[in-house]
């Protein structure tokens, strides 16, 4: 059976999910695609002078991330600036900036692949964006699909003064909010400010469904935002430089765009690039005007496969494993944060755990859970033992009071966002006249 998506195209020429009935003939249609896409590369002035006449994909280096910042900020521009509609940037911090543009067509592609969504956004809905707008694309991409697919959208940000976390609660109760896009962190936040406001989670009961990414996230930590929310998370997985890369089926498993992107797996130890298999997600775009990209290398981790499903979508299938350099060795094992994660979440609910920290050191791993109720110490003693079974190094756990890992005057506080004040009374506090100019 296959199962219905929004694929709503507004008459574009974007293929669509249904359009193709097997892997043979998906591939045939990336072939289709690739001619063009390295012909239009050679616009770019970073590929101009890499590209030959003739040249295949696979005769192609891969493109890195240090690339981008090299040619920082329009050595990547495949058409001419006044074809640009928006510029961003990744969300790091270090040396030059890793950029993203993209024409007014482009934004089509983008909205259509972030609306395809197994509980599908309409007018019916109320969106709140809570992710950072500022350069970033998510919450720009996020809060145009949601206005084109007829939703009102709540542009809540985050970490923002405008919107602390007392508002988010007040937004998502009053407004009756049916669709949220953040961080999966950010809706467990959203769980312990409710409790702040005295609203428990189960008292929003119009909201349907929970769209996240942006970081990676444990099954277990996924059962419980479910189980508190009462609504379905919805995994996406993407990027600034190009966008949704991927997103859930109805079967729970989280399928690759390769109608829109060719994937590729990058082994680093050997250099050799494969079609499916484990090792870094290599990228090559096939839509992309503004920025042209050949196989770029993300350096995820992931595992992609072509196999069947029950969905019957016929596109790959990838898990996301984890970022190059990540995790560290305790006690001789390799340890990352989504196997600790694991490990908490799976913790009985009625223990109310919803924040915890690690630090790696040499020979044991040191947790720190917050535990609301009188379950700390049987909490604590189960983690130590399921972390030394499971994942094999010696743990030490501890369970500190609600507040000490997400202080509780961040989830109440009402910060005050007001415009450029210079004018104090005599007991007000002037100091603040630079911060809020």
């Amino acid at each position: 059976m296959t199962v219905a998506l929004n694929t709503e195209r507004n008459g574009s020429s974007l293929p669509a999910i249904g359009d193709w009935k097997t892997f043979d003939d998906l591939r045939t249609r990336q072939r289709e695609r690739l001619g063009p896409t390295l012909e239009h590369a050679r616009n770019s002035p970073f590929y101009a002078g890499r590209l030959e006449a003739g040249q295949v994909l696979s005769e192609v280096g891969l493109t890195g991330k240090s690339d981008l910042r090299d040619s920082y900020p329009f050595g990547m521009l495949g058409v001419p600036r006044e074809r640009l509609a928006t510029y961003h940037e990744s969300s790091g911090s270090t040396g030059n900036p890793t950029p993203a543009y993209f024409t007014e067509a482009e934004w089509t592609d983008l909205a259509d692949r972030f609306v395809r969504k197994t509980v599908p956004i309409g007018p019916q809905d109320t969106m709140l964006v809570r992710i950072p707008y500022g350069l970033v694309l998510a919450g720009h991409m996020a809060h145009w699909a949601a206005m084109r697919s007829g939703a009102t959208v709540v542009p809540g940000d985050c970490r923002s003064l405008a919107v602390p976390y007392s508002r988010v609660v007040r937004l998502l109760r009053d407004l009756e909010v049916t669709l949220t896009w953040s961080t999966p962190s950010e809706s467990l936040l959203w769980v312990a400010a409710a409790k702040a406001a005295g609203h428990p989670a189960g008292s929003f009961p119009a909201l349907r469904a929970l769209y996240v990414a942006g970081e990676p996230m444990s099954s277990a930590r996924r059962r419980r935002i479910e189980e508190i929310w009462g609504a379905p998370v919805i995994e996406e997985y993407g990027c600034t430089e190009v966008g949704p890369l991927a997103s859930d089926c109805p079967y729970g498993r989280m399928h690759f765009w390769a109608d829109r992107v060719l994937p590729e797996i990058y082994d680093p130890q050997t250099g050799a690039v494969t079609a499916e298999g484990t090792g870094q997600l290599v990228i090559t775009p096939l839509y992309r005007e503004a920025m042209p990209l050949l196989r770029y290398n993300l350096e995820d981790v992931v595992e992609l496969r072509y196999e069947d499903c029950p969905c019957e979508w016929k596109l790959p299938t990838v898990r996301v494993l984890g970022r190059l350099g990540m995790g560290y060795t305790v006690g001789g094992q390799r340890l990352g944060q989504i196997q600790v994660e694991e490990l908490v979440y799976r913790l009985p609910a009625s223990y109310g755990v919803l924040f915890w920290r690690a630090r790696a050191e040499r020979d044991r791993l040191v947790v720190q859970i917050e535990v609301p109720g009188p379950h700390g110490g049987d909490a604590a003693a189960s983690l130590a033992a399921s972390v030394e079974a499971e994942l094999g190094v010696p743990c030490v756990a501890e369970a500190v009071p609600e507040g000490t890992l997400v202080p509780s005057a961040l989830l109440a506080e009402q910060l005050d966002a007001m415009k450029p004040r210079k004018l104090f009374g005599p007991d007000e506090d002037w100091g603040q006249a630079v911060v809020r100019g």
